[in-house]
């Protein structure tokens, strides 16, 4: 084990491996998740689910070889939202074209990461802002949950409206809402996993879902959706603002859930641009997206949930190695993720959205001025009331800019401001 360094981080291979089964038992649930949230883009549900389960264990795998930190990857929420109910049912873009859009902002990642455009972004972009990126895809995931569990629904008078809560299913995502808050508020292991066992449990008792046939069985082929992404028709200039915001999104992603883990695990120098272990992260992390659109999933990332395994100990990519292992097991389960009803999953969007959400209370609004203000509340509310991340993110730069050129505050606007801004705009125009 002298390959990951072990006594140099004060850890040993017991330690690393209940490390690891931690971090697979609090991420466990974005398979079935991402399972249900593709197929309403029209993919198929059970190549999903393998697809899924696949670049997990691979991203996860090679983050740990790679970088030698205790960082698990998988397939990103927030983003898979914006591509299936974003892209592919709102701008009516192809799951195929979708898949393209994933790839290219993954190379553009990867270019990127071998270079010091990261720091550089970091620099460029205020940190209200880069805030107010994730408190607005809080708010967009969380709307579509409670858009897709029936506790709001469309009205013809107000836009939007509370949903029939005399509906078993709706009463059944309300206990499903309940029991995900409680069993995270008391920090339980397994959290997510959990509540959607037991909701799922009810749903079977009383009707409303239907049971497994069978709890394992072979893996499901990926092949309806492996290489079945169309790069070409990705690259169109109306398209570049949302391949930008995929880049864009996962960099600042990634770049928050490494900045969090590190802190506890003090594995990543702060502001040391030499840093191997977070160079070779980030690029795991790019690298990582890209292989997961040829497999046919969307932007893969690092996960906030790897920072359960740090809090057990674990310091090295021996940890990511054994939480890959663990996930081997979640190609078996498909009949038991098929039998989960819709209500009980959904809920889990709601409170991955209001764990994101609350980046929006490190905003200081008091003393902001317009410009930071007007622009961070443009994007967390355009986010949801257009169902678009590259909108509300567009109008917020935009806005920014706007309000800095009209109090000619020119020193706040950089080069990477411009940038954005200018691809912001792109988004409106064409």
């Amino acid at each position: 084990m002298n390959f990951f360094k072990l006594k140099e981080h004060n850890t040993n291979v017991k330690t690393e491996f209940s490390a690891g089964f931690t971090t697979f038992l609090t991420m466990m649930y974005i398979v079935p998740v991402n399972g249900f949230i593709l197929a309403d883009a029209g993919l198929p549900m059970d190549a999903v689910v393998t697809a899924t389960a696949l670049i997990t264990i691979l991203a996860t795998l090679f983050s740990g070889l790679w970088s030698n930190t205790p960082i698990a990857m998988s397939v990103g929420m927030g983003l898979n939202a914006y591509f299936s109910y974003g892209l592919v049912l709102g701008m009516k873009i192809p799951w195929e074209t979708a898949l393209g859009i994933v790839f290219l902002s993954g190379i553009l990642f990867v270019i990127l990461s071998l270079t010091n455009f990261r720091v550089w972004i970091m620099t460029s972009i205020p940190m209200s802002l880069r805030r107010a990126i994730s408190a607005g895809i809080g708010s967009f995931i969380a709307f579509i949950g409670l858009k897709q569990m029936g506790m709001i629904t469309a009205s013809d008078a107000t836009l939007v409206t509370l949903g029939d809560f005399s509906n078993s299913n709706v009463l059944l995502g309300v206990l499903g809402l309940i029991l995900a808050f409680s069993f995270y508020a008391y920090k339980i292991k397994g959290a997510f996993i959990l509540s959607i066992a037991i909701t799922s449990i009810v749903a079977w008792i009383f009707g409303l879902g239907e049971l497994p046939e069978a709890i394992i069985s072979m893996p499901a082929s990926i092949s309806p959706i492996f290489m079945h992404l169309d790069i070409l028709s990705a690259i169109s200039l109306s398209l570049l603002p949302v391949i930008i915001t995929f880049l864009i999104t996962d960099m600042f992603d990634t770049l928050g859930t490494l900045t969090g883990v590190g802190t506890r695990a003090k594995l990543f120098q702060e502001n040391n641009k030499n840093d191997k272990s977070l160079q070779r992260t980030l690029e795991a992390d790019a690298i990582a997206t890209s292989a997961g659109a040829l497999i046919g999933v969307s932007t893969t990332t690092a996960f906030i949930e790897s920072a359960t395994g740090v809090e057990e100990g674990g310091r090295t990519g021996l940890t990511a190695v054994f939480t890959a292992m663990f996930f081997i097991t979640t190609l078996f389960m498909l009949p038991l993720f098929k039998s989960i009803p819709a209500n009980a999953i959904y809920p889990v969007l709601v409170v991955v959205g209001v764990l994101m959400f609350t980046e929006l209370g490190k905003i200081n609004f008091v003393d902001s001025d317009l410009a930071t203000s007007a622009g961070a509340f443009l994007i967390v509310i355009l986010m949801p009331l257009t169902f678009s991340i590259t909108n509300g993110i567009a109008a917020g730069f935009l806005v920014y800019t706007i309000i800095k050129l009209a109090k000619k505050e020119f020193s706040d606007l950089n080069i990477g401001i411009l940038v954005i801004t200018f691809i912001s705009a792109l988004a409106f125009i064409l």
